[in-house]
């Protein structure tokens, strides 16, 4: 059963990187020859799966899970009655004559065989039957890769795939991405998984983690803290992947403050939750002689290092929220 199934895959895959709602349609004796003897003679035959060269397949591709759009081939040896070619419908069911509906999406090829032998024994329509199923006709899996990856985008997923190799398909994650990876699961019932994840540290979880065919994988955006006035650097700092970051902290990253800088007062701008901006003021020559706490900063929180003429040069809350908006992103506090 698997030798039919593995034939047919390869007939189909080449006309799958293309189209992200592409059928390969997939006659086994009349692919087997194309492949040995034809190259395309159109850019529509090769949609349609010719190829004539070989395809790289997944190594898992055994367990390609069954989605509506397939067509299964079942066999059902010394009883024709339940066997045929048969379509799986919107519900991820398929009708087979005198035994009824069968839900089989979210299953393998053999699982399906399973399921559908054991049917067969459990109404009492046959003892011991031998059962044969094949993919005819596959409709092309996809699983969809957003947020902070070098290219977004939908990309062919043919079977579970490792998540390591999901965002190397995407472009691997930029300087921006945090420590959370979310994965949308669409087989079955909808659930969402969150995968922690770091550059620095080692893969396995990455390497582990499997996506399946339909899911989402998004990979959220690290903190971002903005040092504005005084200081030799000003920009925004990422904040480190445990998301923490403290005034001293972010100022030591943004190169100290300068000579002009008037420290007695300093200003943290934060936004609440219903979008207003609230400015707080901290004695930072106390933080540092150690007199008063440090104070943990949080994400978009904006930092600002006042010099003796401040409002010279800020007038309002609204230009440094506009100097922040201008600011150049450093990953510093990453590596």
């Amino acid at each position: 059963m698997f030798k039919s199934f593995r034939l047919i895959v390869l007939a189909g895959v080449a006309g799958l990187l293309p189209l992200s709602e592409a059928i390969g349609q997939v006659d086994l004796q009349q692919r087997l020859t194309t492949q040995s003897s034809e190259t395309p003679k159109s850019h529509s035959d090769a949609l349609m799966g010719l190829h004539s060269g070989p395809a790289a397949l997944p190594e898992n591709f055994e367990m390609l899970k069954l989605t509506p759009g397939f067509l299964i081939g079942v066999h059902v040896a010394d009883d024709s009655d339940f066997s045929g070619s048969f379509r799986v419908d919107r519900s991820g069911d398929i009708n087979i004559p005198q035994l009824g509906q069968l839900h089989v999406a979210g299953e393998t090829a053999e699982e399906a065989r399973i399921a559908i032998k054991q049917k067969l024994i459990d109404d009492g329509l046959l003892r011991n039957p031998l059962v044969e199923v094949d993919v005819l006709e596959y409709t092309v899996p996809h699983v969809i890769v957003m947020g902070e990856v070098g290219a977004p985008g939908e990309y062919p997923l043919l079977a579970p795939t490792k998540l390591a190799d999901v965002l190397a398909m995407a472009g691997g994650t930029t300087l921006l991405a945090g420590s959370q990876i979310m994965i949308t699961h669409k087989a079955g019932k909808e659930a969402t998984e969150e995968v922690p994840y770091s550059k620095q540290a080692d893969t396995s979880v990455a390497n582990h983690t499997i996506v399946d065919p339909g899911d989402i994988v998004e990979v959220k955006r690290a903190g971002v803290v903005f040092v504005l006035g005084a200081v030799n650097r000003p920009g925004g700092y990422i904040m480190q992947e445990s998301g923490s970051l403290t005034i001293l902290q972010a100022v030591a990253l943004a190169g100290g403050t300068s000579y002009i800088a008037s420290t007695r007062k300093i200003y943290v701008m934060q936004k609440e939750r219903d979008g207003v901006v609230a400015e707080v003021e901290l004695p930072y020559n106390r933080i540092v002689r150690g007199k008063t706490p440090d104070v943990q900063l949080h994400p978009e929180d904006i930092l600002f290092i006042p010099t003796n003429k401040f409002r010279s040069t800020f007038t309002s809350t609204q230009g440094i929220l506009a100097a922040a908006a201008e600011a150049s992103i450093y990953a510093t506090a990453v590596y």
